[in-house]
């Protein structure tokens, strides 16, 4: 059975800041990121995670402090379990330690879910604010130089990635946004806890929208200025000076693609 206590470095009788103290820099020295990514990191980092998780927490401390006992302990009796017999107690070690180690990979399972949610978030709202731009700034003429068959493809991945962008939207807001309560429920309830979620949904779509905005007037006011450079003006049939409809077309498109790409090498990873 892993003993926690030489995991996090510290006393069996230590109290609980120096316990977060010393999870602390262990965490800032044993980052995956610091040791290189390798799954060794991540196990070792994800147990440095679930000590202190069990230790900080006293009801878990106390509950793993009995199990370890009763597993290095020889006085135990009557069962096979409380057993002082040889096999009986590798049985239990055997027991708790797999007991544990499951615990090791939902905790190394649950990072991987979060930073993948993260990424997710950073990649679509990222992409929609940097095509954006771009797309103010240069003006393409794509649609201009497209079929009619062109046409109802980009229409097509329009739709495809205007649905795409609603639906990662709506599940970062709903992994990372919270509805605070009203004045008249906080009063009533008296609940002075704070939230699991690190941002109200005003905030989020506030900057959201504000993102969204000076990107646009970024893109356009630097458009405003590249007729001075002669790319634009050999290319004419590529680039615009004025804003169309159908820019509005390419975001989605954009963040469509990258996240498709995104998706498709993590699965590879």
């Amino acid at each position: 059975m892993v003993d926690y206590y030489k995991v996090l470095k510290v006393k069996r009788t230590a109290s609980a800041a120096e316990i977060k103290s010393a999870y602390r820099k262990l965490a800032r020295e044993s980052h995956p990121d610091v040791k290189g990514g390798t799954e060794a990191a991540a196990r070792e980092f994800a147990r440095i995670a679930l000590a202190y998780r069990t230790l900080s927490d006293p009801h878990e401390r106390a509950y793993y402090d009995s199990q370890f006992k009763r597993v290095h302990s020889s006085d135990f009796g009557g069962s096979v379990f409380h057993s002082n017999n040889p096999h009986a107690q590798r049985l239990r070690r055997v027991t708790i330690q797999a007991y544990y180690d499951r615990k090791v990979d939902q905790l190394i399972e649950a990072d991987r879910r979060e930073n993948f949610a993260l990424q997710q978030a950073v990649f679509t709202t990222v992409t929609l604010f940097l095509s954006t731009f771009f797309v103010a700034t240069f003006k393409p003429r794509l649609w201009d130089n497209f079929s009619l068959f062109g046409r109802g493809v980009m229409i097509a991945l329009f739709a495809i990635g205007l649905w795409h962008l609603a639906v990662r939207l709506k599940a970062s807001f709903d992994h990372y946004t919270y509805q605070p309560k009203s004045i008249h429920d906080s009063i009533i309830n008296a609940d002075d806890s704070k939230p699991e979620k690190p941002f109200t949904r005003f905030t989020a779509s506030t900057f959201l929208i504000l993102g969204y905005s000076a990107s646009l007037a970024a893109g356009l006011f630097v458009g405003s200025h590249a007729h001075y450079v002669t790319i634009f003006n050999d290319l004419p049939y590529l680039f615009g000076q004025h804003f169309r409809l159908d820019l509005l077309f390419y975001p989605p498109i954009a963040v469509l693609i990258v996240d498709t790409m995104h998706t498709v090498a993590s699965k590879i990873d």
